[in-house]
């Protein structure tokens, strides 16, 4: 979008959004956001049809690879309909597009994958994020912490998502390990976020028992807007592969990405790869018996036990690195 606002300034851009993602982006300017709420089901389709009915577009980015966007693409008219590459287009998607990118690799990361539709046109690439941070929102949170208090903030964002399991999740012991060390050695102050579920209060309560210097625990307690006013005002984040990893480097918070479940040259943290803790090769190898080059690009690691290849220390000597460059 950025690149698109850069190289084509007088275009107008409506972007269609989930309604919960729709919280995150809201505040950016130039945009006409049309949301979808998918909890109403054949009500949703129908507001969106109603919305987008009589109008028509030069352009449409069909860059979501679902079969509920394809759906709601077809309620769309334009004259371009531009969509993956066939070898990509899951659900499919190639049904749903007149046009498909010309990718220069289909083993790459997400971000670069998405930047293909703009590289479709010619346009020069913009790797800015620009993630706007409410004012009200920075505000809010500062009730929730000390405002006093001057330490560096390391975020731990510990769970993946909300599922009662989730192979994507590193070990509460070694969250707290970390957090400890932090506090200890480092004189940060560690802060826990994370949604409201059971679970991910759960995982929160016992890293917090855990804990020698216990971290401040705001799980389940921010709103979407406060988590990314959080993420910002953070000097360091430690998470897996989920949201807050790409919120953060959308804020250009360095991020240690916890990754063995999943690939990283795929999904990881874009802007900060260096960080990365990186054991998916081995898990490949030891739990599938496949190396990255014979895998599926987007092969995940559904073992529980995956997770557990990555040691405290490894990512102890990543957030000395972020520390000592302050």
């Amino acid at each position: 979008m950025r690149t698109l606002q850069k190289n084509w300034p007088d275009t107008a851009i409506t972007w269609i959004i989930g309604k919960t993602e729709y919280q995150l982006v809201k505040d950016i300017e130039g945009v006409e956001f049309i949301t979808f709420d998918k909890s109403q089901g054949l009500a949703a389709y129908k507001a969106i049809r109603q919305q987008l009915k009589g109008r028509h577009f030069d352009i449409l980015l069909h860059m979501q690879l679902s079969i509920r966007a394809s759906a709601i693409s077809y309620f769309v008219s334009a004259d371009i309909k531009l969509g993956f590459d066939k070898e990509r287009a899951k659900d499919f998607q190639w049904l749903f597009s007149d046009q498909k990118i010309q990718p220069a690799s289909t083993r790459q990361h997400v971000v670069d994958s998405f930047m293909e539709f703009t590289s479709y046109f010619g346009l020069k690439p913009v790797m800015e994020w620009d993630l706007p941070v409410a004012a009200e929102a920075s505000k809010g949170l500062q009730h929730k912490l000390d405002k006093n208090d001057q330490k560096k903030l390391l975020v731990i964002n510990p769970c993946a998502v909300a599922k009662s399991r989730d192979w994507r999740d590193w070990t509460a012991e070694c969250y707290a390990a970390v957090a400890d060390y932090a506090q200890q050695k480092l004189d940060m102050k560690v802060v826990l976020c994370g949604g409201s579920s059971s679970r991910e209060q759960n995982v929160a309560s016992t890293i917090f028992s855990l804990c020698r210097e216990k971290p401040v625990n705001l799980v389940g307690q921010t709103s979407i807007a406060e988590l990314v006013a959080l993420l910002d005002q953070a000097s360091v984040v430690i998470a897996p592969d989920t949201g807050p990893t790409h919120i953060a480097n959308a804020l250009n918070t360095p991020v240690i990405g916890l990754y063995a479940a999943t690939n990283p040259q795929r999904a990881g943290p874009y802007r900060f790869q260096h960080l990365v803790v990186n054991h998916y090769p081995e898990a490949l190898e030891k739990y599938y018996e496949l190396s990255i080059g014979d895998a599926a690009w987007g092969q995940r690691i559904q073992n529980a036990e995956a997770m557990g290849l990555i040691k405290a220390d490894e990512v102890i000597n990543k957030l000395e690195k972020v520390v000592e460059s302050f």
